[in-house]
Order: structure tokens, then sequence, then C-alpha cells
């Protein structure tokens, strides 16, 4: 996947998930969107692990996603935050963690 990506001249800096979902730490050169970036990602990993799985299998990611920015100070926290997915959600699911970042940033879900 971050091979994939740098072809595409997207700068992965950090990857990691657990169970359903992944978190990839990006950065973006001016000229790159956020819808454009995720989209390659998603189809370039999906055709690889589609590739690659046992017959009968598919992955097919969802059509939404979730993208925030951050400080550069706080980038090793949110490397840190990435690499512990596993520990972190043995605490709480992935729906109660986005259930909780919605509301404590004031979020809401983007219709479409």
């Amino acid at each position: 996947m971050r091979e994939n990506a740098r072809l595409k001249g997207i700068y992965l800096d950090f990857i990691g998930g657990y169970l359903e979902h992944i978190h990839c730490l990006i950065s973006l050169n001016s000229d790159q969107t956020i819808a454009k970036t995720v989209q390659l990602i998603k189809g370039e990993s999906a055709y690889w692990f589609n590739r690659n799985l046992k017959e009968g299998k598919k992955l097919e990611w969802q059509d939404e996603y979730f993208a925030v920015s951050v400080s550069e100070s706080v980038v090793s926290t949110v490397r840190s935050y990435i690499k512990n997915q596993e520990q972190h959600h043995k605490k709480k699911t992935f729906q109660e963690e986005y259930d909780e970042i919605m509301q404590k940033f004031g979020f809401s879900k983007f219709p479409g």
C-alpha cells in the first residue's frame, strides 16, 4: 500500500488499523485533494487484496471516510495512536470511538 501510494505521489507517513478499518497519516501536496487521495488508496489496496485473497473472499471499502487535519506538533502522537489500534479497541469499538469524536469536536456527517 505504501509503495503504491508513493508511485501515485502520495506521502503515506504511517498506516495501521484494526479489523474493520484503517488509519492513514498522509501529507498532501497543494495540488492533491483528500477525495482523490482516498480514492487512489482504496482502489489500489482493494485491487491488491482481491488479487491475493483466497477465492470467494473480497475486500470492499465503504463509500464514506473520515478525514481531519493535524498540526505538525501532534504528528508523533497520531503515529502512536495508529500504532496502538489493537490495544485501543480492546477498550471501545470503532463505532463508540467515532461517535465520541463526532460529538467532542462538533463534527457532523457530510451528506452525500
